[in-house]
């Protein structure tokens, strides 16, 4: 069974998930053959806040 979970810093659009979880389940079903019924897909999100690139919180360097 696979289980794949994405991070994302949040701001995406439920249309651009969906879309990403679609394209995610096709591309696992392809590749390795797993039956769709088996494949796990979700998504994590987190804010700007909790997210540090190379010792700089991505909400601070947003604002740059």
């Amino acid at each position: 069974m696979p289980l794949i979970e994405i991070h994302l810093l949040e701001g995406r659009t439920d249309k651009q998930k969906r879309a990403l979880l679609d394209a995610v389940t096709e591309a696992v079903r392809d590749s390795i053959g797993a039956p769709l019924s088996t494949i796990r897909v979700w998504i994590q999100e987190f804010s700007p806040k909790e997210y540090m690139v190379a010792g700089e919180l991505y909400a601070d360097k947003q604002k740059k």
